[in-house]
């Protein structure tokens, strides 16, 4: 008996990440991409009109929970891997896969790699509890810190017993000591050249630890992005974060 193929849209498919989203699914053969859909669109209708079971989402941050309700409320699963969505909408998206029980996923971060960063970090914090982030993205990330920053600093706040005693600090110029996440130091830097980079910096008792991911090409994340829409399926809630499919 042949299987079906996952029926899968890629919405914001003329973007970067679209494009590369395009690729990797058309390469998978256990996937079926059945349209693209872009600024202007009607995201519903095609979902509708082409059976979509699987909505991979690289937009923006100001249109991906409206985007995303569409999705949902269209009977497809999200695969969500725009940055900058706050917790409360995430939470509201939460619910909304609840009530229809449908899967999906909200990723900061689709790379494998990052995700094993992030939990190496994790375990790390156990035992350095003063740490610090620093993420670097190319100069045409608008949001700052990346979603995958956050999502580290607060794996980093759950696994640390203790908070390192505060000492009196002084900024001559403001931010210079970076954001400050659950009270763990976050240095953002954009730059051109840069794809997707975090490290995070560990310091203990005459020894540093490193923990470090880079993403040289946007088809880093396309492995996650066709894990994710494979794992979706047999999901009736939306989570947070690859790992949870790892």
């Amino acid at each position: 008996m042949t299987m079906s193929l996952i029926r899968v849209l890629i919405n914001g498919s003329k973007g970067k990440m679209g494009q590369e989203s395009v690729k990797a699914v058309n390469a998978d053969p256990e996937l079926d991409l059945v349209a693209g859909t872009d600024l202007g669109d009607d995201l519903a209708e095609s979902i509708v009109q082409f059976k979509v079971q699987v909505v991979v989402d690289f937009t923006t941050a100001a249109v991906a929970l409206k985007n995303a309700v569409s999705i949902i409320e269209a009977g497809a699963r999200p695969v969500i891997g725009t940055s900058g969505m706050l917790p409360e909408q995430v939470a509201e998206l939460k619910a909304l896969c609840t009530k229809q029980k449908l899967g999906g996923i909200i990723a900061p971060n689709f790379a494998i790699g990052a995700v094993l960063m992030m939990k190496y970090s994790q375990d790390a914090a156990k035992y350095f509890p003063h740490v610090e982030v620093i993420e670097l993205h190319h100069d045409r990330k608008a949001d700052a810190p990346s979603g995958t920053a956050i999502k580290t600093a607060n794996l980093l706040a759950e696994s640390r017993d203790s908070v390192p005693e505060k000492i009196a600090e002084k900024e001559i110029i403001p931010g210079a000591r970076g954001a400050n996440a659950e009270e763990i130091r976050i240095h953002s830097v954009r730059l051109p050249g840069l794809v997707a980079h975090q490290e995070v910096l560990f310091g203990g008792q005459s020894q540093t630890l490193t923990i470090r991911h880079d993403s040289f090409h946007r088809d880093s994340f396309m492995p996650g992005v066709c894990l994710a829409c494979k794992k979706v399926m047999d999901l009736n809630e939306l989570i947070y974060g690859l790992e949870h499919l790892l």
